[in-house]
């Protein structure tokens, strides 16, 4: 047997494995560059059932994540090597590798997932004690795992952010090779996944990069003026959201980038705005990771006694959130969110917050009922984020401001034209500006006029917002004022707070002196 088949026979390979997880990248990626450096490396994506059958996944994800991954099999050729994908349990893949290779250590970022993945990680961590295999897991971010308090976060971040990103030296001799792969259980995966949706933005490093780019060289400019807008905010916002959700750009990488361009005239504004909604990123996942339980439990405990009514305003829970799912609750702005939620898997901040408005404020739905359904329409649905969030905007922390949005006032102040209204409601497209936002207000002439029947075009209102608005704020301050709700809110202000926070708030991203890699 010549030398070279001695090196290609698989039970004589020892290998280290990084484990993909939603940092599907080949920069800035802490657990491949150590891995890289204690061994022969083989990358490891594993598609659980766990997850591609949980109510907060759609296939949208996963074909997120299939792109993602062709495109680091892309850069990876050069080197003749790939990902090596397995369907199935976690573990059963990592049996897989084991038991064709040796594995010395296992790498990868700490998740900061839904409670499944924490009791998967629990049982992986068995295993590899079982098998003694060291599994190194690198912190996600700046977030801190097991963090009590916020002493000295920002601080931290800061110094997370500012460090040199974390680039592995690649070569063939350190990258297991695709002949090596070839002997590992080969799996396959549907179809459709590998099919390209026009209407959503395209996973992977290159696409990563491009949107970025595509962001510095002009259209984010009016990034800070247009957020707020339904059709603006997608051309002036970052749209890198589902990117950092997947890790197919490390949140370090981005703020590092944009903080070169804010010295250019007129970026100022804008890279500020940005920053600090990056340094927000963090902070809400900080939050999740410190108070998981929030995925099933109001943060503020004294919320579990907030009875939501099973019928308002004579509907059944069932009708409201179907209507609210369906886009059919008769005001145009919270439907047309709704349908470009489900063809694009966008919409900017303030629409999704005021959908979560509509549903647990107008509607009175229990926000734990809706939650899953927009994580499955956000194509960045990072948990991390989605809780905190969804939390904040149903009104049930008990420490932030409480905003019952009315979706009339909203589009009229931030679609004014009605763009947004037209592309995603081809029914109203006919209506003049002064009524579009208000099609209940057509008189039967004007009905005919512009060929938009009420209750057969388009739906009439399923509730008055003026009388639930009220409803809801009567409701939802009257609820903060108990002494459990406040006692909580204390409690969550000691845990999730910032102490120095004004300080931080003051303090303006500065350009950044980046110490030399190694």
């Amino acid at each position: 047997m010549t030398k070279t088949l001695i090196e290609e026979t698989p039970m004589n390979t020892a290998v280290n494995v990084v484990w993909l997880k939603r940092d599907l990248r080949l920069s800035d990626h802490q657990p491949l560059v150590q891995a890289i450096k204690s061994g022969q490396t083989l990358l490891y994506y594993v598609f659980e059932p766990l997850l591609i059958n949980d109510p907060h996944y759609d296939e949208r994800h996963w074909r997120f994540v299939w792109q993602s991954i062709a495109d680091m099999n892309s850069q990876l050729a050069a080197f003749n090597s790939r990902v090596y994908l397995y369907f199935g349990d976690a573990i059963a893949g990592l049996i897989e590798i084991n038991n064709v290779f040796k594995i010395s250590g296992l790498f990868s970022h700490e998740e900061v997932g839904l409670l499944s993945t924490f009791e998967r990680d629990k049982s992986v961590q068995q295993w590899c004690q079982a098998q003694d295999i060291v599994w190194n897991e690198s912190q996600f971010g700046a977030v801190s795992r097991g963090k009590k308090n916020r002493i000295d976060w920002d601080k931290h971040w800061h110094q997370v952010m500012k460090a040199p990103l974390e680039q592995a030296k690649l070569s063939d001799d350190v990258l297991a090779s695709c002949t090596l792969i070839d002997k590992l259980f080969f799996c396959s995966f549907p179809i459709s996944w590998s099919i390209t949706d026009d209407f959503m933005l395209k996973g992977g490093e290159l696409w990563a990069q491009r949107t970025l780019q595509s962001f510095l060289k002009g259209r984010g400019k009016g990034y800070h003026f247009d957020i707020s807008k339904p059709q603006a905010s997608r051309k002036s916002c970052s749209r890198l959201s589902p990117y950092l959700a997947w890790g197919n750009i490390s949140l370090r990488e981005f703020y590092q980038t944009i903080l070169i361009t804010r010295s250019e005239r007129g970026w100022k504004r804008p890279i500020d705005a940005l920053a600090s909604r990056l340094h927000w990123h963090c902070h809400f996942i900080q939050k999740f990771e410190s108070e998981h339980q929030m995925q099933w439990r109001p943060v503020n405990k004294a919320y579990n006694d907030l009875m939501y009514p099973d019928i308002h305003c004579g509907l059944s829970v069932e009708e409201r959130l179907d209507k609210w799912k369906t886009a059919q609750t008769g005001y145009p702005l919270v439907d047309a969110c709704m349908r470009c939620l489900e063809q694009t898997g966008y919409i900017n901040f303030r629409m999704r917050a005021m959908l979560v408005s509509f549903l647990c404020h107008h509607l009175l739905v229990d926000w734990r009922l809706g939650v899953t359904h927009l994580a499955q329409l956000f194509l960045d649905f990072e948990p991390g984020i989605h809780y905190p969030q969804f939390q904040m905007q149903s009104g049930v922390t008990g420490t932030n401001i409480i905003r019952v949005y009315n979706p009339v006032k909203q589009s009229l102040e931030k679609d004014s034209h009605g763009e947004f209204l037209r592309k995603w409601l081809p029914e109203l497209v006919e209506l003049p500006n002064e009524v579009i936002h208000t099609p209940w207000l057509l008189s039967p002439m004007e009905q005919q006029l512009y060929q938009c029947q009420l209750g057969d075009d388009y739906p009439s209102p399923m509730v008055d917002i003026n009388e639930t608005g009220k409803i809801a704020r009567d409701l939802l301050w009257g609820f903060r004022q108990r002494f459990t709700t406040k006692k909580e809110g204390q409690r969550i202000v000691a845990k999730h707070v910032r102490g120095n926070k004004k300080i931080s708030k003051a303090k303006k991203p500065q350009q950044l002196k980046i110490a030399e890699s190694d």
